[in-house]
């Protein structure tokens, strides 16, 4: 393992593009759930200047008013909500249908692997680059809602590069902000002001030295933002949405998907299980993976990687989490609340950096421990 290097992580606002689809996506999915928790939700929305298109498998009870959805998202989100919008919505394969929807138990609603993450460098057990990048972000955010920095708009993003000594953080490497604003707005002013209200209260533990390398609207003017400048796409900010690119992902997007799909429900899972890991004290960094295959319930293989920081040999802990956990997607959705309406609000600044989350607890520690200690008690008397 290298002992001195530098990881960048990038964030962006819930007024970017990319991200307004991935909200507009899961606010549609949050409807539909309202409504019948037994939902099958794969919603993607696209858009770009003057129209805003959303479509998919629905299969529900009753169909939420789409277009209102999308107009309340986009103005919540800043922006005014003048857009053509279409819906190209349909109901769900058959056949998928058929293998998800079983009688004994739900199988996954698609193939696919998904990771989780986590590691004791941070509180939230996220890597650091990651926390302070979402951090500027949800500041830029709320300085724009507050008023604190006028002329500020809803698009932007941020990326921070942390320098690492030894194996642990050490320095600011670079910072970079970029935040859309008003026609007349000074940049100098603008600069000072995200310095002052967004930089130096989200980089508080550590905090840019003189070498530090701070890059605010680098290329210039940014008053053209949102659709009007950028198309959107759901499920396109997926390092920013997960790890940061620091861990492994599987591929698979996220929002405007209901629990049976694994890639979102075994994707908070294996975070889940991760955080706890990690909670319990049994690695300091640990990587779990889970791969399903379509209309099968159990996983085809379950991994955990504790990157040579476990208190017991991986082998161990990967019985204890199959002891503990149970990895079925109707389990998963159980377990963690996945069939009620709560994406929306958690699809912005990190899925894995909101505390009140269902998979971001850690409630699970206590009882992996004891597995841990029970399994290895079993390998030692043979």
């Amino acid at each position: 393992m290298r002992d001195n290097y530098i990881l960048t992580a990038e964030s962006v606002t819930e007024g970017h593009p990319d991200k307004l689809c991935d909200t507009i996506a899961d606010a549609v999915l949050d409807a539909c759930l309202k409504n019948d928790p037994a939902a099958r939700v794969a919603c993607e929305a696209m858009a770009t200047a003057g129209k805003i298109i959303v479509a998919g498998e629905i299969t529900a009870r009753e169909l939420p008013d789409i277009p209102a959805i999308v107009c309340q998202t986009v103005r919540e989100t800043g922006y005014c909500s003048d857009y053509e919008v279409e819906v190209i919505t349909h109901d769900q394969s058959g056949d998928i249908a058929g293998a998800v929807s079983q009688e004994a138990q739900m199988g996954a609603g698609d193939q696919g692997i998904m990771y989780g993450f986590a590691c004791s460098e941070t509180p939230q057990l996220l890597p650091l680059p990651v926390v302070l990048a979402h951090r500027l972000t949800s500041l830029l955010t709320n300085a724009r809602r507050a008023g604190t920095i006028r002329g500020l708009g809803p698009d932007g993003k941020a990326q921070v590069s942390v320098e690492y000594r030894d194996g642990s953080p050490s320095r600011i490497a670079a910072v970079v902000v970029s935040c859309q604003h008003d026609e007349g707005k000074d940049l100098e002013e603008l600069r000072r002001e995200v310095i002052r209200h967004v930089i130096v209260p989200a980089l508080r533990n550590l905090y840019p030295d003189p070498k530090t390398e701070v890059f605010i609207n680098p290329s210039g003017r940014f008053v053209l933002g949102g659709f009007d400048a950028d198309t959107g796409l759901t499920g396109r900010k997926l390092m920013a949405d997960t790890y940061g690119g620091l861990a492994p992902h599987g591929g698979g997007a996220l929002s405007g998907k209901d629990g049976s799909k694994v890639d979102r429900s075994g994707a908070y899972m294996a975070r889940y299980i991760a955080k706890n890991i990690v909670a319990a004290g049994l690695a300091k960094e640990c990587t779990v993976s889970l791969a399903y295959a379509i209309g099968r319930a159990d996983p085809v293989a379950v991994d955990i990687d504790a990157h040579q920081t476990g208190e017991y040999p991986e082998a161990v802990l990967e019985q204890a989490v199959r002891a503990v956990f149970d990895l079925t997607p109707s389990d998963m959705i159980r377990a963690l609340g996945l069939d009620r309406p709560i994406f929306a609000r958690f699809c912005n600044y990190g899925h894995f950096t909101h505390q009140d989350a269902p998979w971001e607890q850690t409630d699970m520690a206590a009882t992996l421990m004891d597995a841990c200690k029970q399994m290895s008690q079993r390998v030692r008397n043979g």
